[in-house]
């Protein structure tokens, strides 16, 4: 358990403020951080009490929240226990009694520009245009039917989007749905796609003439990963034989979300003496989709799963010699590289939503291609 002491400020001659820091190890509970904090048995069942009547779930507590206690003259006068950036509870005493509430973090959705040009990589591109890193990843899915973002993504790409910041006090605590997006590369050409609702209460992202940026397959079952070994024969490094290598395997940390590249039904979840923990996903058109050596598995056999539905998480199982995904795909049996497949796109807009679209479109492409608007600091 972590602690921080801090002396703050002597009022008088017996009123002093002290600050406590503490936060939730695993296998700890609130009334252990409570006591460990030096609270007394009455104390702790006012503060817990408190909690409660905000509707604080005990059993919801976990390792890394944070407490912070404030003591005047000896005896608690404030906790705040905090969860998240946007979750927070909040316990003062009032005379002989303590009163709890649920925290509200001040915040607003505002619409920006996010401008990028990659020199390394789309991630290092984000920071050096002073963006959160995780602006990558939100990007990534806008155009994860047509970019491979370690493949096809090279020095001097650009990319501009309008998107929702979520901000407080002047700072980007997350980002939301991006409204409109262009991308401009030497090995994809120019990219351009806009964020649409559907009569249905759907949104997806259309191209300019409304033809749907979705296609059935994405190009990737990860967001980031660079191939490490490609389709076709290869030396096993544990077997010690040259054989058919029937897939792509992408290099990337244990743990690291895989999604299903299309719509489909899962028929294999389960260990595989070679591929370890795998997952086989069986989808239109007579193919099938296969993912190997995972860490974990989130998905059962018979299960529907939808496009970018996680299905478990790479790992090094089975005859792996390192964290890795290896990832193959058949059509009608026969094993194909996944690399060199070209799917249809999804359906396009109906000619009664033109119109709508191309409106709604044509006033965020002027944002699109206008100025920075006022960025806030990450």
């Amino acid at each position: 358990m972590i602690a921080i002491l801090v002396s703050a400020c002597v009022l008088g001659a017996t009123d002093v403020t002290v600050v406590k820091n503490r936060r939730l190890e695993p296998n700890d509970n609130v009334a252990k951080v409570l006591y460990a904090a030096g609270l007394d048995e009455p104390t702790v069942d006012a503060v817990q009490g408190a909690l409660r009547a905000t509707g604080f779930d005990f059993k919801k507590a976990r390792a890394g929240d944070q407490l912070r206690f404030v003591f005047r003259d000896q005896q608690l006068d404030a906790l705040d226990y905090r969860r998240s950036i946007f979750t927070e509870w909040q316990v003062r005493r009032e005379g002989d009694r303590y009163l709890g509430k649920k925290g509200q973090l001040e915040k607003e959705t505002q619409l920006a520009v996010v401008e990028l040009t990659v020199d390394t990589s789309v991630w290092d591109a984000a920071k050096a245009a002073g963006e959160k890193p995780e602006i990558a990843v939100t990007l990534s899915d806008v155009f994860a039917w047509d970019i491979d973002f370690y493949r096809d993504v090279q020095k001097g790409d650009r990319m501009r989007a309008v998107v929702e910041k979520v901000v407080s006090k002047g700072r980007v605590l997350e980002y939301g749905n991006v409204l409109a997006a262009s991308y401009v590369g030497s090995t994809v050409g120019k990219k351009k796609s806009f964020r649409y609702r559907l009569p249905d209460g759907s949104e997806t992202y259309f191209l300019e003439d409304g033809t749907s940026a979705r296609k059935t397959f994405l190009k990737t079952p990860l967001k980031f990963a660079h191939v490490t070994s490609g389709f076709g024969s290869r030396f096993h490094p544990i077997l010690k034989y040259v054989g058919a290598h029937n897939g792509v395997d992408y290099g990337t940390p244990t743990g690291t979300p895989v999604w299903s590249v299309a719509d489909g039904t899962v028929v294999r979840a389960g260990w595989d003496k070679g591929g370890g923990n795998m997952v086989c996903v069986r989808h239109v058109m007579s193919l099938e989709t296969c993912y190997l050596h995972l860490s974990k598995v989130e998905v059962k056999e018979g299960q529907r799963v939808q496009q970018k539905a996680v299905i478990g998480e790479s790992g090094s199982t089975g005859l792996s010699t390192g964290p890795h995904l290896h990832f193959a795909m058949k059509r009608g049996g026969m094993f194909v590289n996944p690399l060199n497949q070209n799917f249809p796109r999804a359906d396009p807009l109906p000619k009664t939503l033109i119109g709508d679209f191309r409106e709604k479109a044509d006033a965020l492409d002027v944002q699109l291609e206008a100025k920075s608007l006022a960025r806030a600091e990450p």
